[in-house]
């Protein structure tokens, strides 16, 4: 019996999950907490074992073959919470050979030193690891899906007019985020579940996976310095130097290491997400820039660590930018991992030139994308992506510019660069 939600917005994975389980043996699907993961494995599945409730956690503690026990696709949702739970799916698949039995969910990663301990083998070819993130605009249908990257990519992107966003209407979408709870929050109260989201996020520091104890005032501040460098290419120094106090080279060792166990912490919890760079034909490998672009898996959870309003964003557009970049990038993520391509930046070290985001498709090909909020810094965002052009040896399929003020899709006839609104964006 199918457990589909009632009201369920189709997700782009669905597809993939779907695909996925015709192929292996089990899914197992990851993301951060509240992306939607259950309702999207439900929609797949028809029965479930929730481990993070009570009763089935001790079923599962007690006897795990009860726990795999249901029609399927059975979902196991949590399961990294009795870690047993994946070499017993991977055995069961074993056992039969059939395909699409089981979907596992998670929204914490193992730590190296219990996965080494719980689990005997990764499950390559029986289970098959999924990324969910939260959802794009094109997914919670404020995107109108006007401007296609696969109909830019194959040059039969057609100009089309589009919704016109204003300033505030940006800001409201950055602050909502993409948490399928959140679609329908009155405006007034959307930075609510944002916040929400980092203090369960302190709340779970302490126990994640029954390790040592973490100091919540600095998992605070690392929140902050995190999001006070939201799309940009801070190392781990700048870090340390926004949130440690030292005085000896001891204390200053001791902050290093406690910073990448809290960076750490935070990757395993799907809450940060590195956006690498990009490695090209390029005029001299050596100038081409190797530090990720850093960023909190949503922008509203930047904001909500500076506790950024409508109103301090609106006086403060030089923050609003990158959280702006930070909005799109989130996008573009999600639909090349549907399309099955890569997110990248570009950074020449030596002319200081930056191309916000390269994407990479499937066939190796790829898109040079600049991302800006005003109408008024299109020309310098052509000329920068013309320059682009110019260095580099492999050229890119097509380029872009997407716009957070523009209201139509067009090719500029004088370049051949794609402007649109990112609320005009699909796959």
């Amino acid at each position: 019996m199918s457990l589909k939600p009632k009201g369920y917005k189709e997700r782009l994975i669905d597809k993939t999950i779907s695909d996925n389980l015709e192929v292996f043996g089990a899914v197992s699907l990851e993301g951060p907490k509240w992306c939607g993961k259950t309702w999207t494995s439900k929609n797949h599945a028809n029965s479930e074992a929730l481990l993070d409730d009570d009763n089935d956690y001790s079923i599962a503690l007690v006897d795990l073959s009860l726990t795999l026990k249901g029609e399927y696709p059975r979902l196991i949702d949590e399961w990294q919470l009795v870690p047993k739970v994946w070499d017993k799916v991977r055995r069961e698949v074993d056992k039969t050979g059939e395909k699409g039995k089981f979907i596992l969910t998670g929204s914490t990663k193992l730590s190296k030193k219990l996965q080494e301990k719980e689990i005997t083998h990764s499950g390559t070819g029986r289970i098959v690891r999924l990324c969910m993130h939260p959802m794009s605009l094109y997914e919670s249908g404020v995107s109108d899906g006007k401007a296609s990257l696969m109909d830019m990519y194959n040059g039969t992107q057609e100009n089309a007019n589009s919704k016109k966003n204003s300033v505030e209407d940006l800001v409201t979408l950055i602050l909502r985020g993409g948490w399928p709870a959140n679609i329908d929050t009155p405006d007034e109260k959307c930075t609510l579940i944002p916040r929400g989201y980092l203090n369960s996020v302190l709340e779970d520091i302490d126990d994640l996976n029954n390790e040592k104890r973490r100091d919540k005032r600095k998992m605070k501040m690392l929140f902050r310095a995190l999001a006070r460098n939201e799309t940009t290419m801070a190392g781990d120094k700048k870090l340390l130097n926004d949130i440690a106090d030292y005085e000896t080279e001891q204390e200053r060792l001791a902050s290093i290491n406690t910073l990448l166990d809290y960076l750490d912490v935070l990757e395993r919890l799907h809450i940060t997400e590195n956006q690498n760079s990009y490695s090209i034909n390029y005029v001299s490998r050596e100038r081409v820039g190797k530090n990720p672009k850093r960023h909190f898996t949503d922008p509203s959870l930047a904001c909500a660590a500076l506790k950024l309003t409508k109103e301090k964003l609106l006086k403060d557009m030089f923050t609003l930018g990158f959280m702006y970049e930070a909005l799109v990038e989130r996008d573009l993520r999600v639909y090349m991992e549907y399309l099955e391509g890569e997110l990248f930046h570009f950074r020449d070290n030596v002319t200081k030139l930056e191309v916000d985001s390269i994407i990479e498709f499937a066939d190796g090909e790829y898109a040079a994308i600049e991302i800006k909020l005003g109408a008024h810094q299109i020309d310098e965002a052509k000329t920068n992506l013309i320059k682009y052009y110019n260095l580099t040896t492999k050229k890119p399929k097509f380029m872009a510019i997407i716009c957070g003020t523009v209201n139509a899709v067009i090719k500029d006839p004088e370049t051949g660069i794609y402007i649109l609104p990112i609320t005009a964006l699909r796959p």
